[in-house]
């Protein structure tokens, strides 16, 4: 059965998307830490990151660095965590986090509860600077 961002890939769930090219994917948690926390994918479904391909894993994260630079400019912060954890998709993701302090970062925080609107003036920020 497809990952659940498989099907974000394929179009049969939406998603509020910042950024695409042919291979990977870049679109915001909807259960974020921060505004801004973006999740970067590559449209083939591979479980653990460490099992990509050379060119695969590196274009990964070429594209995550542009995703971030763009974080980075879009959403006050003191730099853009980067985190892979992956347990909890079997489909190999990084999230990238806006962050002022380390604590942003942690997982077991609250996540946000932000509305429609609110992702989609992010994700248009962040997009406007791709």
């Amino acid at each position: 059965m497809p990952s659940i961002f498989s099907k974000i890939v394929a179009g049969e769930i939406p998603c509020y998307k910042v950024a695409e090219n042919e291979f990977f994917l870049a679109f915001l948690d909807v259960f974020p830490l921060k505004k801004g926390h973006v999740l970067v994918i590559p449209k083939k479904e591979v479980d653990y990151i460490f099992d990509l391909d050379e060119n695969t894993y590196h274009g990964l994260m070429a594209f995550a660095k542009q995703v971030a630079i763009a974080i980075k400019r879009a959403v006050p912060c003191n730099r853009v965590a980067v985190s892979v954890l992956g347990l909890e998709v079997p489909h190999a993701h990084v999230h990238l986090i806006p962050m002022n302090t380390m604590s942003d970062v942690n997982f077991s925080n609250e996540k946000l509860k932000l509305s429609k609107e609110e992702f989609e003036e992010i994700a248009s920020r962040i997009k406007n600077h791709i």
